[in-house]
């Protein structure tokens, strides 16, 4: 990993700060807005952070014990554990949680996919600008490119591509070229929906539905 771990946990707490700030004053009505992650709702998203941000590895084991090793299925007990019937009540506890430093038993790269892809999954759709450290989006990405679709990442979904960040010219893979913001680049990764037009060559045009 070429972030140090004090340097992670320093950019997922910042992240989580203006996370809180961009939703302090969010009119009631917009928390059912639906994410980008699918059957989500934004009040949803903030509920799963949460989860995660208080998941230790014994924690995390005991989820997948009771979801019966689905990891989609502990991910919707964790949000229904710590969803909120007021959203309010859902930030301040995010608020109490953003500060820790608990992770489940994967890379700590894991800390930047959740803070980055999540946030941006509760963003787009609030029409929130985003802005994150290109070092962590890099580290996200490379991380997503190694990490199996089944578990919410994207080797199988980007195989035969080189993506390449349009901004640095940083490139990952092979094969049909994929252009675009790394946090476009990201998401699309991350199998989140985003407008076409975001991303550009070849292996973004494709018409079997894998990645863009």
């Amino acid at each position: 990993m070429a972030l140090s771990k004090s340097e992670v946990w320093g950019l997922v707490h910042a992240e989580r700060q203006r996370l809180l700030s961009d939703l302090d004053a969010l009119p009631a009505a917009r928390w059912e807005t639906p994410s980008l992650c699918p059957n989500w709702t934004v009040h949803d998203v903030l509920a799963h952070l949460i989860d995660t941000a208080k998941m230790g590895r014994l924690a995390f084991v005991w989820s997948m014990v009771r979801a019966g090793g689905n990891f989609d299925r502990a991910n919707e007990q964790g949000v229904r554990r710590c969803k909120r019937g007021d959203p309010e009540q859902t930030l301040a506890d995010f608020r109490r949680a953003s500060g820790l430093r608990r992770t489940p038993p994967a890379n700590l790269a894991t800390r930047l996919v959740e803070a980055i892809v999540h946030g941006e999954d509760i963003r787009r759709p609030l029409a929130i600008v985003g802005d994150y450290p290109t070092a962590a989006v890099h580290e996200a990405l490379a991380y997503q490119l190694r990490t199996p679709d089944s578990f919410g990442g994207g080797r199988e979904r980007a195989a035969g591509r080189r993506l390449v960040d349009s901004d640095t010219g940083k490139s990952w893979g092979d094969g049909l070229e994929v252009r675009g913001k790394a946090v476009d680049l990201l998401l699309a990764a991350s199998g989140r929906k985003i407008a076409p037009e975001l991303l550009d060559g070849p292996g973004a045009s494709l018409t079997d539905r894998r990645f863009g």
